[in-house]
């Protein structure tokens, strides 16, 4: 499954160059599998993109703008569902992808229950700490579970 970024290259609103540009880069940085499809310079992509965003999804004026996103042939969203899913941490099922192993989302709930966990360690060996000679290795912080 390839997902389509429908964008405008040579697009004169500043603003709609920053939206595609934070989609592709986020894409990007996430080594999301896309594709940049310019409807500036192909009147192809262009039809194709304006047939394909649902009815519901296009503006008053019935012109949608880019950036418009695809999964192969099924519509996703524009850039405000986009920026909605991301925020959500949802982009992965927004995208119609499984998220891959090892990704943000697997991490951050992993990492947060690895931190508390740590964290309860820390305060529970803190007075075996304390009462020993040893110095914590560089960087890592020593958390007591009392206030001095």
């Amino acid at each position: 499954m390839v997902i389509k970024v429908f964008v405008a290259t040579s697009s004169g609103s500043t603003a709609i160059k920053k939206k595609q540009q934070e989609v592709v880069g986020f894409l990007e940085a996430n080594k999301i599998d896309f594709q940049q499809m310019d409807i500036a310079g192909d009147e192809d992509n262009r039809k194709w993109m304006r047939e394909n965003v649902p009815g519901e999804k296009k503006p008053q004026n019935g012109i949608p703008l880019p950036p418009q996103i695809f999964n192969e042939e099924r519509y996703c969203g524009d850039f405000e569902s986009f920026f909605s899913a991301k925020e959500e941490n949802i982009i992965y099922s927004f995208l119609g992808l499984a998220p891959p192993p090892g990704t943000k989302d697997e991490k951050s709930d992993a990492t947060n229950g690895t931190e508390a966990h740590t964290e309860d360690k820390a305060v529970e060996g803190a007075p075996e700490e304390a009462q020993s000679d040893q110095t914590p290795p560089e960087g890592q912080q020593v958390i007591f579970p009392f206030s001095l």
